[in-house]
């Protein structure tokens, strides 16, 4: 029996497949949507690697009834582009650029909202899942004039966490956005925007922005729920509702080391109620369907339990992808916002995350509320990151808010009990 799931096998496949041309003729518009593991479109063309990172591979107008569904859009393109992945190896990945109905600042504000997709299943990348399912904070955001990028950052083989892969996905998906050719002026402000899952891509970004992308100018970021340190995340999340997360924060950074990720998976079960084909039923479930393992311990699922994260091949792969600060210090102003309540993402990791980068020298606004949790919390900061990324793209930041330095303080924002308003707080958006 093979170990590597469908989708690996296609994605690799995909490396391989010989497309004609690179980027040549203009964007088209695809007869019908369908999802990326099907898609020809989503393979990268014939000697891709040798091309800039962040250089466009190929480009279309999105399938379906993306723009009238998402409102405040007069077009939206799926960008196909050159990245790194996390053995620092050429991949490609794939975003999707919204054009505002009515753009507003001359064209020069382009919000990057790295959606918390948090999953192994290569076919709920938002690329896809958008033609269905809007996003009220992007319809929002376009709502202002804004053009908004949102990259597919885990790439072609659904590397959830991985953070090297993330990093580089979202500079790489900014370069391709602001060489689209699309009304975008090539000199626009730009802002990050991303919650748990989000805020791992964008903040990865953030470190690695200096050294892999020092072209680029981002003017601030929103980091809510911040994962600071993914594997505390995997053991707070046991044996509750957002259990799922565990099993792609496992697998995830794996995927694109075959030696680790086979090590991971033949330490699983074979038999009883928690086995291998229900470990790896992830692969296969999307943004709704992640109750499956509500309630479980994840690590019934393997021989040894928790011991399984201390081999040391496992061990290494994880870390080297899953702990915040140690490749950069951010240079843009950030807001990071977080429940002290979390019951994903541990508030002492965020704690320690700002304090570190405050002293060596990061301009940070960190809020600490003290209402809800790590779901209340996704809806409660919307209102207060809107309001501070709006100041960073109109350029008013310098007025409004402190520009050296930190300011650390405890608030009480919001309501117990609010959802997710992109989603209606299903827990297939952690």
């Amino acid at each position: 029996m093979a170990i590597l799931p469908n989708v690996i096998v296609w994605s690799l496949v995909a490396f391989s497949r010989a497309v004609v041309g690179l980027r040549g003729g203009p964007p088209h518009i695809p007869s019908k949507s369908l999802p990326p593991s099907q898609d020809p479109w989503y393979t990268a063309p014939v000697g891709f690697e040798s091309q800039a990172p962040g250089a466009i591979l190929r480009i279309r107008q999105s399938p379906g009834n993306i723009v009238n569904i998402t409102g405040n859009c007069s077009k939206v393109y799926n960008i196909l582009y050159r990245t790194t992945d996390s053995r620092y190896r050429p991949t490609w990945a794939v975003t999707t650029l919204f054009v505002p109905e009515k753009p507003k600042l001359s064209n020069k504000a382009l919000l990057s909202y790295q959606i918390p997709y948090n999953t192994v299943n290569v076919d709920a990348s938002p690329s896809f899942s958008l033609q269905t399912e809007p996003s009220s904070d992007i319809v929002e955001a376009l709502g202002r004039g804004w053009y908004v990028n949102t990259p597919d950052f885990e790439g072609p083989l659904a590397a959830n966490v991985a953070g090297i892969q993330e990093g580089h996905a979202t500079l790489d998906s900014l370069r391709a956005a602001l060489a689209a050719g699309v009304g975008l002026r090539r000199d626009a402000r730009v802002a990050l925007w991303g919650y748990s899952g989000g805020s791992i891509a964008s903040e990865w970004a953030l470190e690695f922005q200096e050294q892999y992308a020092p072209e680029l100018k981002i003017s601030g970021a929103a980091l809510g729920g911040l994962v600071a340190n993914n594997t505390h995340c995997i053991d707070m999340v046991q044996n509750g509702p957002l259990a799922y997360i565990a099993v792609g924060a496992m697998m995830g950074p794996l995927i694109q080391h075959p030696k680790a990720f086979q090590r991971l998976i033949s330490q699983l079960k074979t038999s009883g109620p928690y086995n291998k084909t229900g470990f790896l039923a992830a692969f296969h479930l999307n943004g709704g369907e992640f109750d499956y393992y509500a309630g479980q311990n994840i690590y019934d699922y393997f021989v040894n339990g928790a011991a399984v994260l201390h081999d040391p091949l496992i061990r290494q792969t994880l870390l080297e992808n899953q702990f915040m600060t140690y490749h950069g210090v951010p240079r843009s102003p950030l807001f990071i916002y977080k429940a002290i309540a979390d019951e994903a993402t541990a508030i002492e990791d965020s704690d320690y995350y700002v304090e570190r980068n405050c002293m060596l020298g990061a301009n940070i606004l960190y809020e600490r509320n003290t209402v809800g949790g790590h779901l209340d919390e996704y809806a409660n900061g919307v209102p207060r990151a809107r309001v501070w990324l709006g100041s960073v793209l109109d350029g008013s930041y310098p007025d409004k808010y402190q520009t050296r330095g930190c300011i650390i303080k405890d608030v009480a924002i919001g309501a117990i009990g609010a959802t997710d308003p992109s989603t209606g707080g299903r827990p297939g958006q952690k």
